[in-house]
Formats: C-alpha cells, sequence, structure tokens
C-alpha cells in the first residue's frame, strides 16, 4: 500500500509530508514554527519563511516525514 503524502510548495522547492512515518518529535514546530504549525490548516505554510530556512529545518526531521524536492531549472 502506498504511503500517503502530502505536498506543499513555495513555487522554489516542494515539501513532502508522510503523515505515516511521522513520529511527532515537533522538531519541525520548535525551531520553525512560522511555517510548521500544527494547529493550523494546512499546518504547513511556505510563504512564512525563505526557502533556505525551511531546507535547514526539514534536515533536521529525525523520521524523515518531512522531505524537499527542489525545483529543477
Amino acid at each position: 500500500m502506498p504511503i500517503k503524502t502530502h505536498k506543499y510548495t513555495n513555487g522554489e522547492i516542494t515539501v513532502l509530508w508522510q503523515p505515516d512515518i511521522c513520529i511527532h518529535s515537533a522538531i519541525c514546530f520548535k525551531g520553525l514554527a512560522e511555517v510548521f504549525d500544527p494547529r493550523r490548516k494546512p499546518w504547513i505554510d511556505m510563504n512564512q519563511a525563505d526557502t533556505e530556512r525551511i531546507i535547514d529545518q526539514v534536515k533536521k526531521c529525525p523520521s524523515g516525514a518531512i522531505s524537499i524536492i527542489e525545483k529543477k531549472n
């Protein structure tokens, strides 16, 4: 069975979130609450920080539940 994946983009990158593998460590929220806020729907708002800050925070996800696809030129 395929893993459910949600996609969020800012035009430069796309964040993929796979809720089935998320361990809810809250590292994303604690490090960049402007973008990753589980109290909001949708909980990821890519317009709240620059691309580099988002990439840096996604790299800290311990489960790999959030990841990045960079736009190809």
